[in-house]
């Protein structure tokens, strides 16, 4: 008799009551629904009026490459170390971006030095320019 007894209890506990999860989900919805409105409240104000016109200047692109014997171009033109310098030096001012390209079989020490001489004049923005692969 014992045994049966104890044989229905377990079998009563083995299964999930869902009255207390469903109750807490109800408690959970109305504190969302309650702190929604806080959260998107945003103050009215009357904000000023100008007429201004987008800026639709774009930043200069310099394009640097490199060929695999180390010569550099500046814009499709042909330079040398000290020529590079002065442009680099008088780019500066301007900030423009720099777009380097470089051929595939030419020596990294020499991209880093031109990446290293564009530092030290200032000039920070600094793209790779490469070719895409296909397939």
């Amino acid at each position: 008799m014992y045994s049966s007894q104890f044989d229905d209890d377990q079998a009563m506990m083995s299964e999930i009551n869902m009255t207390p999860l469903v109750d807490v989900m109800l408690v959970l919805l109305i504190v969302f629904m309650i702190t929604l409105p806080a959260i998107n409240h945003a103050i009215k104000i009357d904000l000023p009026r100008a007429n201004a016109q987008a800026s639709s200047t774009k930043p200069e692109v310099v394009s640097i490459s490199i060929k695999e014997n180390g010569q550099i171009y500046w814009n499709q033109e042909a330079v040398d170390d000290a020529q590079l310098k002065k442009k680099m030096t008088a780019a500066a001012q301007q900030q423009p971006e720099l777009h380097l390209r470089a051929d595939r079989n030419t020596r990294y020490e020499r991209v880093a030095q031109v990446m290293a001489g564009a530092q030290q004049q200032g000039l920070n923005k600094l793209g790779f320019i490469t070719e895409p692969d296909h397939p």
